[in-house]
């Protein structure tokens, strides 16, 4: 039987532990230089071309992953350094605890009645306008958010660490970095951010259903539904856009008995959603109860991934 991989499991708990009292790195966070490098060379390398973008994110991801096999080669026979790199990696990847802080402000801003300040705040969680919005198209926001960035900034990177270690870890942050910056359905990286945009939808394929399954366990721990969740998450999940986005938001919504999607505003796009839930439309005062249930599913991802690591494999 080959030995557990007790240094990376250590590695993880120390880094998602480091995310949850210290949130992300205040200074020279290296996932920010990973996009200024990103962005340079989208200037550089931009057509309106889908074999460019392929190139483009192809590159960048497989950079980020490269990193990763030289570390683990490099910390292979050291395990103390091996926990500490893995650490290091986990906590620059992880986004939790800032996710969490980025939604209790909304919700302070909110209490306070300053509407100006939380639409300022909005772009610090999701990319819809928020000219006009009101408080409960901006709880909506919020909470929608959460939900969805659960998975992104913080589950996906932990299943990803489990599976793959090192290389796992910066390769999946590469994928959702990039994706955030092209991804979008732009007129510039239409053709340009579909494979971004592709890559980062099979990325989480996994650990978005994974969010989804952990909200239904989690929800009774934060006063939610089990049941609820497990109902919308199965009923409404596939009605959303995104194939991975609409398991974690009906999950939440159904856990906290809670009614999402409607009309959101890209820039110049509209897109109407489907209701995912079938509760009542939220309000800033269930914006702390998202980041209580986010925080609860994200640190028992965190307990999974660990255990995946350390436990013996055949």
């Amino acid at each position: 039987m080959p030995p557990r991989d007790l240094p990376t499991a250590a590695g993880l708990a120390l880094g998602a532990a480091a995310d949850l009292l210290l949130a992300d790195p205040r200074h020279r966070h290296p996932v920010a230089g990973f996009g200024r490098a990103a962005a340079v060379l989208e200037r550089r390398l931009w057509r309106d071309s889908l074999a460019a973008g392929a190139a483009y994110a192809g590159l960048l991801t497989g950079t980020a992953a490269g990193l990763g096999v030289l570390l683990d080669r490099a910390t292979r026979g050291k395990p103390a350094v091996r926990t500490l790199v893995t650490a290091a990696a986990t906590w620059t990847v992880l986004g939790g605890t800032s996710l969490g802080r980025a939604g209790t402000a909304m919700a302070r801003t909110l209490d306070a009645g300053d509407l100006p300040a939380a639409r300022a705040l909005l772009p610090t969680l999701a990319g819809r306008d928020p000219a006009g919005l009101g408080e409960a198209e901006l709880a909506r926001a919020t909470v929608e958010s959460v939900a969805e960035n659960t998975s992104d900034a913080a589950v996906a990177p932990l299943v990803w660490g489990a599976l793959a270690g090192l290389p796992g870890l910066l390769a999946y942050r590469a994928v959702n970095t990039l994706d955030a910056m092209v991804g979008h359905r732009s007129p510039r990286h239409a053709r340009f951010g579909w494979a971004a945009a592709r890559t980062d939808d099979v990325a989480n394929w996994l650990p978005a259903r994974l969010t989804a399954a952990l909200t239904v366990a989690a929800a009774p721990l934060t006063g939610g539904s089990a049941r609820g969740a497990w109902t919308a998450w199965r009923r409404d999940g596939a009605a959303h856009p995104s194939p991975n986005a609409g398991r974690c938001e009906a999950a939440l919504a159904g856990a906290l008995d809670l009614r999402l999607g409607g009309r959101n505003v890209y820039g110049s796009r509209v897109e109407e959603r489907p209701p995912l839930g079938d509760g009542r439309a939220p309000a800033a005062s269930d914006v702390p109860r998202a980041v209580r249930l986010s925080r609860a599913v994200w640190t028992a991802a965190a307990a999974l991934a660990v255990a995946a690591r350390a436990l013996p494999r055949h």
